[in-house]
């Protein structure tokens, strides 16, 4: 189980229950795949946000059919590693 900062600790995000949400790994790694730090910040920084993308929700249908258990590393992160601020 991770940890999800919805104000990213680059930006000063603290670790408070109203900050953090418990993700699956492999949730947490896709969302960090698909958004740069600034891009959380600035309007994925709510739960009820991230799951209004369309990339996301197609993601959460596939990994909801997985074990509990299952994780699969993400090539994606690497490539946006770049874009990270």
């Amino acid at each position: 189980m991770d940890h999800h900062h919805l104000l990213p600790k680059t930006f000063k995000g603290k670790s408070t229950d109203e900050n953090l949400i418990p993700l699956h790994k492999i949730c947490h790694r896709k969302i960090h795949s698909i958004w740069t730090e600034r891009e959380l910040m600035h309007y994925y920084n709510t739960i009820e946000h991230i799951l209004e993308n369309e990339e996301i929700q197609k993601f959460v249908k596939w990994v909801a059919k997985k074990e509990p258990g299952y994780y699969s590393g993400s090539n994606e992160t690497t490539v946006r590693h770049g874009k990270r601020f």
